[in-house]
This record gives C-alpha cells, sequence and structure tokens, in this order.
C-alpha cells in the first residue's frame, strides 16, 4: 500500500488543483504567495496567467466558468490585493459564475494583529460568495479545496474564496488524494415530486396566450437544447433575458429576444399580455419586471429554478419547481410526450397569439437605419461584427449602452458565447473577460465590445493579452460620452449632462494600442466597417478598434426605471 507523500501547503494547493482538472490560473504574486509562486515556477501543469490588476484576474476567472461550465481559478495577494477581487466576485455571485479564488493571508499568529497587508477579506466577502474559508491548519486545506470546487460548481453556481495564511503554504502534510466530496446540509439540485410537475403541464394546456421566460439558470444547467424542444412541441413565445441570451437560438422562429428594460416593444408587449408565464431558470429581477404590481398581472407564473430561495422571492408564483433545469425539463418533455393528441391540439391552439406578437414587432420593430454616407451608427457596428463573424464568436460587453445594443442586435446562437455583467454592470468587466475566454478557447474568435469609457476602467489588461498573445479583438463604441449616464439625462435631467462628456481628454485608443505592442485601428465611415473588421480578425495579435460613432444614439424601447412593461419610450 502506497503511504501518502508529504508535502507543503502550496505544493497540496497546486497539486489539489490539477487533480480537480484546473488548467489555467490567472493571478498577480505578493508577499505573502511566495512560497506558492515558487512552487508555480517549479511546475508546468498549470498555466499562470499574470494579470496587471487583481480585478482584472477575477473577471478573467469569471469569463472563463461561463465559457466552459467550470470554475475559473484566480489568485491574489493579502491586503489590497485581496480587497481588490471584491468587484469580481460581487459580479460573478450576482450572475450565478462558478469560481474558486483563493487568496493569500498574513501567517495565522499574526491574524488579528493589524499586521502589515491584512485584511479580514472572509469577512468582507461574505456578503458576496456563496461560500468562504480561512485556511488555519495545513491537514486542512485539500480537504477545504476540493469543497471550496464542489460548492462553486454545483447547484446554483457563484464564487467560492479560500483564503491561505502564509504559514500554511509553508507548513508540511501528508497528501491524502481525496476523490469525493461531501458536505452534510448541501445536497443541490432535488429533483421536485411529479405533482407539481403534472400541474405545471396541466396550466400549460389551459392557457391561450403562454411565454417562455427564460433565464440564464438554463444556460448555466446546460439545458439548452432542451429548452428548445419544450419551445417547439408546444408552440411557445420565448423571452429572454440579458443572463439567457444564447440559451435559446436567437434566430430562431420561436425567439422573442431580449425582454425587460431594452427588450423588443413585442416581447415586452407579450410578457405584460399573456395569461401564462413559464419561468425557466430567471430570478424576476427589477430590470425585466419593472413595475412589480403591474408585472403581468393576468398571468399566472410557473417558475423553474435550482435555488429554492429564489422561488417567490420577488413575485408570487401559482407552481413552483425546485431543481436542476435539465433533470425537470426532461421530466416535463416526457409528461408532454404522453399525450401527442392533446399536445398537438394545443400547439394548433397558440397560433393567433403569434399572429399578435408578430403584429407588434411590425409596428415597432428595433429600427436603425444607416446612411452610408452618414455619421456611423453604433447599432450597425455590431450587426457587421454579427455578419463579418456569422455569429460564430465569443462576444464579451462592459456595461452601458454597447451592452444593450449588443443583446438587443446580436442573435446569440448558442450557449456559453456571451460573457457580460448583469446583476451587477461592472463598467471594466469585458476585456479581462475576453482575456479570460480566448484562454478558455484559443482557437475561438474571441471579441470585445465596449465602451470609451468602459474601456478605460481595466485597460491595463491589455499588457495581458500582449504578454500571452492572445488575440482578442476589442470594439470601442466611442460616442464620446458616458452614453447611458448621458441618455438618461437627456431624458430625465432636463439634458443637463453633468460629468459625462469624455470628449476633452480622450485617448488616442491606436496609440494606446500601439504603447501596450497591441494593433490599433480607428474607423469613422460605415463603408470602412467591414473591412475594419475583417483585417482586425486576420491579425494574430490583440487588437484595439476605436469605431467613432455619432454622439446622440440612444438605446431604445426603454422601459423606465419602476415603469410596467408596457410603458415603453420608443423610437
Amino acid at each position: 500500500m502506497k503511504m501518502p507523500e508529504k508535502m507543503t501547503g502550496a505544493q497540496i494547493l497546486l497539486k489539489t488543483l490539477t487533480d480537480l482538472g484546473v488548467d489555467s490560473i490567472f493571478g498577480y504574486p505578493g508577499g505573502v504567495l511566495l512560497y506558492l509562486y515558487d512552487e508555480i515556477y517549479k511546475q508546468d501543469k498549470i498555466k499562470h496567467y499574470l494579470v496587471r490588476h487583481e480585478q482584472g484576474a477575477t473577471h478573467m476567472a469569471d469569463a472563463y466558468g461561463r465559457v466552459t461550465g467550470k470554475p475559473g481559478v484566480c489568485l491574489a495577494t493579502s491586503g489590497p490585493g485581496a480587497t481588490n477581487t471584491v468587484t469580481g466576485l460581487a459580479t460573478a455571485m450576482l450572475d450565478s459564475v462558478p469560481m474558486l479564488c483563493i487568496t493569500g493571508q498574513v501567517p495565522v499568529n499574526l491574524i488579528g494583529n493589524d499586521a502589515f497587508q491584512e485584511a479580514d477579506i472572509v469577512g468582507i466577502t461574505r456578503p458576496c460568495t456563496k461560500h468562504n474559508y480561512l485556511v488555519k491548519d495545513v491537514k486542512d486545506l485539500e480537504r477545504i479545496l476540493h469543497q471550496a470546487y464542489y460548492i462553486a460548481s454545483t447547484g446554483r453556481p457563484g464564487p467560492v474564496l479560500v483564503d491561505v495564511p502564509k504559514d500554511v503554504t509553508l507548513a508540511t502534510a501528508e497528501y491524502q488524494g481525496i476523490k469525493e466530496v461531501s458536505l452534510r446540509g448541501y445536497n443541490p439540485g432535488k429533483v421536485p415530486t411529479a405533482g407539481p410537475m403534472e400541474e405545471a403541464i396541466e396550466l400549460i394546456y389551459q392557457s391561450k396566450r403562454p411565454v417562455l421566460y427564460m433565464g440564464g439558470g438554463v444556460v448555466a444547467s446546460g439545458a439548452s437544447e432542451l429548452v428548445r424542444q419544450f419551445a417547439e412541441k408546444l408552440n411557445l413565445p420565448v423571452g429572454i433575458t440579458l443572463m439567457g441570451l444564447g440559451g435559446f437560438p436567437g434566430n430562431h422562429d420561436l425567439s422573442m429576444g431580449m425582454i425587460g428594460m431594452h427588450g423588443g416593444y413585442w416581447a415586452n408587449m407579450a410578457m405584460n399580455n399573456a395569461d401564462l408565464l413559464i419561468a425557466l431558470g430567471p430570478r424576476f429581477d427589477d430590470r425585466v419586471t419593472g413595475d412589480l404590481k403591474k408585472f403581468a398581472t393576468g398571468a399566472k407564473k410557473i417558475h423553474l429554478d435550482v435555488d429554492a430561495s429564489s422561488i417567490g422571492k420577488n413575485v408570487a408564483v401559482d407552481v413552483g419547481l425546485v431543481g436542476d433545469a435539465k433533470d425537470v425539463l426532461q421530466k416535463l418533455l416526457a409528461i408532454v410526450d404522453k399525450d401527442p393528441k392533446r399536445t398537438k391540439a394545443y400547439y394548433d391552439s397558440v397560433s393567433p397569439w403569434h399572429v399578435q406578437i408578430k403584429k407588434w414587432k411590425e409596428e415597432h420593430p428595433i429600427y436603425y437605419p444607416q446612411d452610408m454616407e452618414g455619421e456611423l451608427r453604433p447599432q450597425y457596428v455590431i450587426q457587421k461584427i454579427y455578419d463579418v463573424t456569422q455569429g460564430k464568436t465569443i462576444i464579451t460587453t462592459d456595461v452601458g449602452q454597447h451592452q444593450m445594443w449588443t443583446a438587443q442586435i446580436f442573435p446569440f446562437i448558442q450557449p456559453r458565447k456571451w460573457c457580460t455583467s448583469g446583476g451587477l454592470g461592472t463598467m471594466g468587466y469585458g476585456l479581462p473577460a475576453a482575456i479570460g475566454a480566448q484562454v478558455a478557447y484559443p482557437n475561438e474568435t474571441v471579441f470585445c465590445i465596449s465602451g470609451d469609457g468602459s474601456i478605460q476602467m481595466n485597460i491595463q489588461e491589455m499588457a495581458t493579452a500582449v504578454q500571452y498573445n492572445l488575440p482578442v479583438k476589442t470594439a470601442i463604441i466611442n460616442n464620446g460620452y458616458l452614453g447611458m449616464v448621458r441618455q438618461w439625462q437627456e431624458y430625465f435631467y432636463g439634458r443637463r449632462y453633468s460629468e459625462s462628456d469624455l470628449k476633452t481628454a480622450m485617448p488616442d485608443f491606436v496609440k494606446l494600442a500601439e504603447a501596450y505592442g497591441a494593433v490599433g485601428f480607428v474607423c469613422n465611415k460605415p463603408k470602412d466597417v467591414e473591412g475594419v473588421l475583417l483585417e482586425s480578425i486576420k491579425v494574430k495579435k490583440p487588437v484595439l478598434i476605436d469605431f467613432q460613432v455619432a454622439e446622440g444614439e440612444n438605446v431604445l424601447p426603454m422601459v423606465p426605471a419602476g415603469k410596467a412593461l408596457d410603458d415603453m419610450l420608443l423610437a
């Protein structure tokens, strides 16, 4: 019988990550992590990517988790290094993204003594992580890492933080080679009983104006194909949340595209006039519901979610189904398949509802004509990115107008090709997220669509892209403003554009790209957009494209904050 091998904490940490299948870490070294970084130097199984700011590391790990479904791993030193991860952890938490964040800490005997670069990162991140740990004994390190990875990737995914003191990385213990994880009281994804599912199907058969309201939980569970089958068998129009884009093909006849504050007129009218909402994996957030008192008041509601606490949290529902979307949908489809005649009759009965939705779409389509001799419109740039890539690209965005135009215009066809900060709305997310996605899929084309405000929040990560020759393409929608702030100031603050004008000190983005060792382009003519995009794809280096667009464009439709879904500002 082979005896357990004795290792240092640093060796145990890397060995455990290797056994878990981790192949990439995004990190930044510091004093309390030097034993660990010394071990990173000695091994070749895990590739380390040196970021230029710890927030960038979290967003890279976040996007790696979104596109692969496996926890992305980031590493930060104690004190300010650890506190710099907070925004990225909160971003992942609100969007249910699997992530493992490992932070260094001062030695155990100095914790609580206000030591140099000490911060209570466990206490600080308790509200914005799914769980977190402080490792005080090297003998616990292997077990805790396995538990952290398991918690991050099961049930409703989320970020887990493990804080490792410096002396724990130096201390020694026997490596056990743990194979299974069992946590008392944590049993995620319990499949519901047959009763509620039969009741849910009965509600569907009784409805005349159904809407399948699809959220990010479908993508997280890998249930996209089952949702397509379910919608097609029952002829259900599908409204998609920002986080759910790609979970149902955006070019499908049943897709209504995005719903909510900047959703299509037809999609929001369908939501507001439905007699049944079949909610698969959304959280009924305020950007979709608007005024809760006026939200789909005539509709019965079915809500499926892996997190039981989400059901009924914001909106009362008639049937709640707790479980993984893939497991539950398989059972729902089995019930539907039991009675093909009734299913066919229901399919036909929904046809008049589709006629009404089509009429709404014809009344108020999302319209952005481009005069080829006029100013460059931002919507046209996003449409051309789709055209030149044929939709076969991973898209990341920052937050603002460009994010909403992308969500409206780019018909995401596949799941896990869309990375954006939905819940927290984190500016500076897009570029590091593109790097994380490119690391996960080095042979894919990755486009970051950003704004002239957002891109400057984490532009330093261009150095990381250049250092590791990660050919991400960044398209800056440059309108000289904090565009979404300017839009709200136009509509609701009497056109008083307080501190939203960026033109006075706008950098030369081409020179900035070149200073980092990347390639820069500038484009301000509609006829040049396609050529610049095609050229950028050919370049096997990071590319930054400055698309100088019309200043005054607004994202419409728009449901003003606190208004009902049918109370939209229209073009």
